[in-house]
């Protein structure tokens, strides 16, 4: 089930595996999205950049994204200007649409062959009138557009429309990128002790560092684990012959979203916490029986994202350490996110200001009622009588009898069916 239709997609260069001590001006570890546009910025900025990877670059999130680029995310612009004020409602609305910018230029700069397609894309509602949203969106100064009607197999009430925003292929783009940095793969970061970073076969010394690790690993350090909980989705592509002009999601977290590639419709569903129970899969195969009975599923698979407590990145300083920092937290959102992370750490690493910074910072407010959702969740899984424990904290790990695996609901660690690491922050298998 875990293969992406971006996953046939090959061509890539291969690096080589870190087999001596290096040193290098800027280290980021994680060869994601996140890590190759940050490092490319970087390099582009005379650095002397190095890039490591615990597996292969891309082989993360980044193979299982729906690859959208878009300002407009799941959470309304009313809602961010209600609970975090109008400020930081504009800034992550004006940080994502120079994203959005950043990777036409980008793209256009380099001569990136991938699939890039400037679409609109449309936040759709079944039950409501979205205009609230659209006076939202004009008060911080983007003229967005109320429409009824849309190319959905399904009728709606209204939608809210971004023109020219995007979409393209992840690792087309990513592997062309990346031939320009320095990349060191299978080369896995077991800890960071001041300038130093150390792995199996070498060590690094650095002057920075920048985790781009999907989830962060330090742990005594930020209170990420704390901070951040992960989300399941999947996805399914059809074979059909209409196609969608645009990118698509619904109001309500339990939704759809839909974008095409070719001739491929690609539908999302899900969003539960990673090691809990769904449905998705089930609804999925609904929605497709019900609208696209001849359809053929070519693809299956799940994606996983960090979800923070205010559904904004946090990209900056990586706690109190000095020469450290993060970008994570992209809530569904890697690409923009990826993108606006890379920005804000190129201007704070190169001790340039930066409008967006205090926006993303890592210190921000923490008493939101996801925190205490998340240290519930730790608490009853730290109880929990079981012998399997996730080696990231301690937490009672549950198997996934759909994706055979065990699945850690405190911070979203994964292991394979005998305890092979599949997702972070665990820095090691588990012992099962």
């Amino acid at each position: 089930m875990d293969k992406s239709v971006w996953s046939e997609f090959s061509q890539k260069k291969e690096f080589e595996q870190l087999n001596r001590d290096i040193g290098c001006d800027i280290l980021v570890i994680g060869g994601g999205m996140a890590g190759i546009l940050t490092a490319y910025y970087l390099m582009r900025e005379g650095k002397n950049v190095v890039l490591v990877e615990g597996a292969q670059i891309g082989s993360g999130m980044t193979a299982k994204t729906t690859a959208v680029i878009t300002a407009q995310h799941d959470t309304p612009y009313k809602d961010l200007i209600k609970y975090y004020g109008e400020e930081n409602a504009k800034n992550y609305l004006m940080a994502n649409l120079s994203a959005v910018e950043e990777f036409k230029q980008l793209i256009n700069r380099e001569q990136i062959d991938c699939d890039f397609e400037i679409t609109p894309s449309y936040m759709y509602s079944k039950d409501y009138n979205l205009n609230d949203e659209v006076k939202a969106l004009k008060k911080l100064g983007y003229d967005a557009e109320l429409v009824f009607e849309t190319e959905l197999p399904y009728d709606i009430r209204s939608a809210v429309k971004f023109n020219d925003m995007a979409q393209f292929h992840p690792l087309k783009f990513l592997y062309k990128l990346a031939e320009k940095l320095k990349i060191y793969e299978n080369t896995f970061v077991k800890k960071i002790d001041g300038d130093m970073a150390f792995t199996d076969k070498g060590n690094i010394k650095f002057k920075q560092a920048i985790v781009a690790s999907h989830f962060p690993f330090i742990n005594t350090h930020g209170w990420f684990f704390i901070k951040m909980h992960q989300k399941r989705s999947y996805v399914m592509a059809l074979q059909v012959e209409n196609k969608l002009n645009g990118s698509f999601i619904d109001d309500k977290e339990e939704g759809f979203y839909f974008r095409n590639y070719n001739d491929l419709l690609i539908v999302g569903k899900g969003e539960h916490r990673t090691g809990c129970k769904t449905k998705a899969l089930e609804q999925l195969k609904d929605f497709k029986d019900k609208f696209y009975p001849d359809a053929e599923v070519k693809y299956l698979w799940a994606n996983q994202d960090c979800v923070t407590l205010d559904d904004m990145p946090y990209i900056g300083r990586y706690g109190n350490l000095n020469n450290v920092f993060v970008t994570t937290g992209f809530n569904l959102w890697g690409m923009t996110g990826s993108m606006v992370g890379a920005m804000v750490l190129k201007d704070i690493v190169c001790g340039k200001d930066n409008e967006f910074a205090k926006t993303f910072a890592t210190k921000r407010r923490v008493l939101r009622m996801q925190l205490f959702a998340n240290i519930g969740a730790v608490v009853v899984n730290m109880l929990c009588p079981t012998i399997k424990r996730c080696p990231h904290l301690g937490c009672a790990l549950k198997y996934n009898k759909r994706e055979h695996s065990w699945d850690c609901s405190c911070h979203g660690s994964r292991f394979e069916s005998n305890g092979k690491m599949i997702n972070n922050p665990a820095t090691k298998d588990a012992k099962l």
